[in-house]
């Protein structure tokens, strides 16, 4: 029986889900596969360990950055105002490969970890030529991260400040003023 190529990325869905739905002790093998819909060994086919699973969600996200980075770079509005506005999740494919990859390194995984380090990074090197030094860099990347943060909070009971519109566009004059070149 042939295993089409949807059949990878459905595991790969279902692995997501459950480290963002139940977190990493609960995304076993078995669940993913359940999760999936596919055999253990349809699974096995795919995926020989969990590792693997591990491996091939940070290829997704791998790709997901080039994208996101292209689309930073290329921004009418431009990088820092993209790059903020992105920053408050729409739970795009992007943000829920991060989610994922979050929670396994919350549980331990060292290539996990690594492999949010190097989003960071990406996101730097791209905002780094728009920023007028390495502290209104940071500054660019903190608001960033505070954005994330805040809308992360919009899920539970402590509702986060999260800027849309014009306080948006009020909050990017803002920091285009204090950051750039």
């Amino acid at each position: 029986m042939s295993r089409p190529p949807r059949a990878r990325e459905s595991v790969l869905d279902a692995f997501e889900t459950l480290l963002i739905d139940d977190g990493e002790r609960a995304a076993t093998m078995d669940a993913a596969a359940r999760a999936a819909g596919v055999s253990k060994g349809g699974l096995l086919y795919h995926f020989a360990s969990k590792d693997a699973l591990e491996a091939g969600l940070i290829e997704r996200l791998d790709r997901l950055m080039q994208e996101d980075i292209a689309a930073l770079t290329t921004a009418p509005e431009g990088v820092v105002a993209y790059f903020l506005r992105s920053s408050v999740m729409q739970n795009d494919p992007l943000d829920r490969v991060l989610i994922a990859i979050s929670r396994l390194a919350q549980g331990g995984s060292a290539s996990a970890s690594a492999a949010l380090r190097g989003v960071r990074e990406q996101w730097e090197s791209a905002v780094r030529p728009y920023a007028r030094d390495e502290t209104a860099l940071q500054l660019v990347m903190l608001v960033s991260d505070g954005l994330y943060f805040n809308n992360a909070l919009n899920g539970g009971s402590v509702p986060g400040p999260v800027p849309r519109g014009a306080e948006m566009d009020a909050l990017i004059e803002l920091v285009l003023g204090a950051t750039a070149r």
